[in-house]
């Protein structure tokens, strides 16, 4: 079993910047991907980035250029840094681990883009 908690959402202004923790602990290990999702009021939850356990990264197009996923695999923590964030970027950030039909999600952390 998996668990995440994520920190370090908060209120930022239109263009601003901000990182995201994930920290995990459990049966992390064999082939497996680490990723963030968000999910905005009445919308559905959508990947928005993931790092598979070999470093390989995926954005999705709205966040190609705009965010950085990466690893500490000593501290076993997640993270995602976003830039020149939009109020369209306002959600819920969660943090999720998938491996084969297993997958874990974290409680969320909020992210709010306004003046």
């Amino acid at each position: 079993q998996v668990q995440l908690v994520e920190s370090g959402g908060g209120l930022v202004q239109p263009g601003g910047s901000l990182k995201l923790s994930c920290s995990y602990s459990g049966n992390v290990f064999g082939i497996y991907f680490l990723g963030w999702a968000r999910q905005a009021p009445g919308k559905e939850r959508d990947l928005v980035a993931s790092i598979t356990q070999d470093g390989d990264t995926y954005y999705t197009d709205s966040m190609k250029g705009r965010a950085t996923i990466s690893r500490d695999g000593a501290r076993n923590t997640l993270y995602l840094e976003l830039h020149s964030l939009r109020p369209d970027d306002t959600a819920t950030y969660y943090c999720t681990y998938v491996s084969g039909t297993t997958r874990a999600w974290g409680q969320g952390t909020q992210v709010t883009v306004s003046a």
